[in-house]
């Protein structure tokens, strides 16, 4: 789901090291289908030229008011006109007292003042500067005006000094533009969401585990942060970062995600359980490494994990619960009878055997199934997508709607 196809957006440059970032994060954008308007201010040109960003966005790369023959004296105010998104990356500390204090003496300021639209900053600075009590005043009074802020994150500076101060990841900031520019169709709802394959110790250094990567369950909570929802993570995915905007809860076992999630279950609108959990754990776990030289022959007993999706069925109320079924033989009946023998009101089944739609892909293809017999094939898509239409699923079940109504009602 392309949220930023055919929107336009001003991306405001200034002058800090990070500028050459810029002209990546102006290329992500126009991939995502944005036309992009970039302004330029006088020290961001010292960093990175002009032309860059024009070949990259396919416009003129603008940076002066006046002084130029042919533009229009009123160039801010017709930049700002039909602007979906202001979005100032990398933001000096400059830049950010200017818009704070309502100052205009150039272009990306006057065109700060009128837009109307939603706006973004992403601060990229030495340490000690975004920490100065100056600079985080600033920041606040922008964020009681409505501008959302991209955090800087910590790392090692140009100028050699470790700390907050990096501009954001490019995709984190992407992700904040969609945000802000995708509906908030589910501000209000707490989600509940796991990923992630568990891991079941063995002895001190192994365990017994599954496939899955916890993409899918990322992209479901990435993809209900954008919309507005609060998202709580139950996570076993190793290697990957949680997304942005989220509650993140990292576990490990199956006995592990039991708990914290029954610990979350009441408050929650909508659980989505997109985890590979285990079904059997190893009956006893070793105090010191096994040695093969031990044993001829090794016999291991299992004994079942608790289900975690049948509990949430038995115990649930006001909740709405979506399950997940990775089947290798017919996907869509076992998962109709999950469905029913779990009380599901949404099942979600793939065939992992499929290319493109296993374990670790960064696509996936499934089948929407309900309770009303109905079932809703979705092509091979980004998982990120895949997620945004499952949360339409959601949406459109009856309970959802029902609960809806009542709270507009409230109002």
């Amino acid at each position: 789901m392309k949220v930023l196809q055919g929107k336009k957006i001003i991306l405001g440059v200034c002058g800090g090291i990070a500028a050459y970032k810029a002209a990546d994060l102006c290329r992500l954008l126009v991939k995502e289908g944005a036309e992009v308007q970039v302004l330029m201010t006088r020290a961001a040109r010292e960093f990175i030229a002009p032309l860059t960003f024009s070949v990259l966005s396919g416009r003129p790369c603008l940076s002066e008011m006046f002084g130029e023959e042919g533009v229009n004296p009123l160039l801010h105010i017709e930049v700002a006109q039909g602007a979906d998104l202001l979005l100032i990356a990398p933001a000096t500390a400059n830049i950010i007292a200017k818009l704070a204090w309502g100052l205009a003496d150039d272009l990306l300021t006057t065109t700060a003042l009128a837009v109307t639209c939603p706006a973004i900053l992403a601060p990229a600075m030495n340490v000690n500067m975004y920490n100065n009590p100056a600079v985080q005043e600033n920041l606040d009074i922008l964020k009681r005006r409505g501008w959302g802020i991209v955090e800087p994150e910590e790392g090692e500076l140009a100028c050699g000094v470790k700390g907050k101060g990096r501009l954001a990841s490019l995709e984190k900031i992407v992700a904040y533009a969609r945000k802000a520019l995708f509906p908030q169709d589910l501000a209000g709802k707490v989600f509940l969401i796991t990923a992630g394959g568990t891991r079941e110790p063995l002895d001190p250094v192994r365990f017994i585990s599954n496939r899955s990567s916890g993409k899918m369950g990322h992209a479901l909570a990435q993809a209900a942060w954008e919309r507005g929802a609060r998202v709580l993570l139950v996570s076993a995915a190793q290697g990957i970062e949680p997304p942005w905007g989220v509650e993140y809860y990292p576990v490990e076992t199956a006995a592990d995600m039991a708990e914290k999630v029954l610990s979350l279950f009441p408050e929650a609108d909508v659980v989505i359980k997109a985890a590979a959990v285990a079904d059997f754990r190893p009956a006893e776990v070793a105090g010191e490494k096994i040695k093969k030289g031990d044993y001829k022959s090794f016999v291991l007993t299992l004994e079942p994990t608790v289900d975690i999706l049948a509990e949430l069925g038995k115990s649930k109320r006001h909740q709405i619960l979506v399950g997940f079924a990775a089947e290798t033989r017919e996907p869509l009946n076992e998962g109709a009878l999950k469905m029913k023998a779990k009380n599901v009101d949404l099942m979600v089944v793939n065939d992992v055997t499929l290319e493109g739609a296993g374990f670790g892909s960064d696509t996936n293809i499934v089948t929407l199934l309900r309770p009303d017999g109905r079932k809703e094939e979705l092509p091979r898509l980004p998982k990120l997508e895949v997620a945004h239409r499952i949360l339409n699923a959601v949406k459109e079940l009856p309970r959802f709607k029902e609960k809806a109504e009542i709270l507009t009602q409230k109002e």
